[in-house]
């Protein structure tokens, strides 16, 4: 592919957040193993651990970020703001590089549109990468169309109501962004359609040819759907947060399909009363579980100071409550069941592999749109429909893990994995993709 001690360079810009960084270093990784050079430009702020990767190649780039900023807003700094820092610091790079390198293309975040305007100063071809899966993609595509119609603001009496031309969603789980206004979302969502030369899509034609097939009238360029990226390359350490693996042992002493694995991902929060009605959910459940608490993810406590006391004595060593735990790792365990789950792609495409149920507990962006694909289209979720209910997370625990309806839907599950397992292996579509993904880029 290349002339010893030259390189091919290819440029990846992530999200500064865990779901975004996580299948862009695997997609690094899976070009590396493919011949490239691979260089990750990202902000200071939640940059990825490089002593992780090696191989690659680290530009931090400037930012004036904080932990408390909100996801939406972070974004639209990027986009609005950070287009002649980013052009700097790769067109540096590149200088540096010359006349034996070459960089081959840049492949950034779906949501970071001023990539493209960078790529072509630059003169280097573009390619995007979605982290959210085609679905979600396609519920954001129908919003200005839904506001056109009258349908969107939402009202109270149609949250039920099915979407017109959007099914399965319903309108409560379409993602209308945290902006401040409607009028703000459309305005940013207007300015958000990408101009690159392909799209890189971490999903399944298998999970999602319905929604791929939509969307590619919608951007009219090649797709490479090459998901589950943690599939299809070898397994790398891409967390921001440390990773107790004192729970695996714990997890060891526990019956199969027995334990209820419970994780809101690296970003949401919630309240006190949340938290104490899932503890009561989980402890009423009478079955053993894994439970992660972020430090901090619990407003107005540092960590799990605010469980009741009855609560702990209650549960014993039935419970085992960690700060953040190797996902992957814990969803292949024989002993867990299921997983009570925010619904994250990462974390839906991992139980997908696993052949682990989920219960769905979306909080925003895109996992509501998971959750429902999860529970209605393949068959392997339950959903919780109130916002946080202790009788509820009891019953749906017992459902999942101790009635009937649990090993049907666990059988779904397992067939599911079985056909992701086929579509990773050599041969198989998701591999392929890969493949002609890197014929395309030599082709620039």
């Amino acid at each position: 592919m290349q002339k010893q001690g030259r390189h091919n360079w290819v440029v990846l810009v992530p999200c500064p957040f865990q779901g975004h960084i996580t299948p862009m270093l695997q997609l690094g990784h899976a070009l590396h193993s493919k011949g490239f050079s691979i260089v990750v430009a990202h902000t200071k702020f939640n940059s990825p651990n490089s002593s992780n990767h090696p191989d690659f190649v680290f530009l931090s780039i400037p930012d004036n970020f904080s932990h408390h900023i909100n996801p939406f807003e972070i974004i639209s700094g990027l986009n609005e703001n950070s287009k002649e820092t980013f052009k700097e610091c790769l067109a540096q790079f590149m200088e540096k590089h010359k006349p034996d390198d070459r960089v081959s293309c840049i492949i950034s975040d779906i949501a970071l549109n001023f990539l493209d305007d960078v790529a072509k100063d630059l003169n280097v071809q573009s390619i995007a990468l979605s982290t959210n899966n085609a679905s979600f993609n396609l519920a954001l595509s129908g919003i200005p169309r839904l506001h056109a119609q009258g349908l969107i603001p939402v009202q109270d009496s149609t949250l039920q109501d099915l979407v017109p031309e959007l099914h399965p969603l319903r309108f409560k789980d379409i993602p209308v962004s945290s902006f401040a206004t409607l009028e703000e979302f459309l305005e940013k969502l207007s300015k958000s359609k990408r101009s690159s030369s392909a799209i890189v899509w971490n999903t399944m034609e298998l999970l999602e040819q319905t929604s791929l097939a939509q969307l590619q009238q919608h951007y009219q360029c090649p797709f490479f759907t090459i998901g589950p990226l943690h599939k299809i390359v070898p397994s790398c350490s891409t967390s921001l947060l440390k990773e107790e693996t004192s729970c695996i042992s714990w997890l060891d002493n526990q019956a199969p399909n027995s334990v209820i694995y419970v994780s809101l991902g690296s970003t949401a929060f919630v309240d006190e009363k949340a938290l104490i009605e899932m503890a009561w959910g989980l402890a009423n459940s009478h079955q053993p579980f894994l439970w992660v608490i972020r430090p901090g993810s619990v407003r107005g406590s540092q960590w799990i100071e605010l469980l009741p006391e009855k609560f702990t004595e209650q549960i014993g060593d039935r419970g085992c409550i960690v700060k953040w735990a190797p996902q992957k790792e814990v969803l292949a365990h024989k002993a867990v069941g299921g997983f009570l789950s925010h619904c994250g792609w990462n974390s839906t495409l991992e139980s997908i592999c696993e052949g682990v149920p989920v219960i769905c507990w979306p909080c925003f962006g895109d996992q509501k749109v998971n959750a429902r694909y999860l529970s209605t289209v393949w068959g392997i979720g339950l959903e919780l429909e109130h916002e946080v209910d202790r009788g509820e997370i009891e019953r749906a625990v017992k459902r999942l893990l101790v009635d009937e309806e649990g090993k049907e839907i666990r059988r779904r599950a397992i067939e599911l994995k079985e056909r992701t397992e086929v579509s990773t292996r050599e041969g198989g579509f998701s591999f392929n993709s890969l493949n002609a993904l890197v014929e395309h880029i030599l082709s620039f």
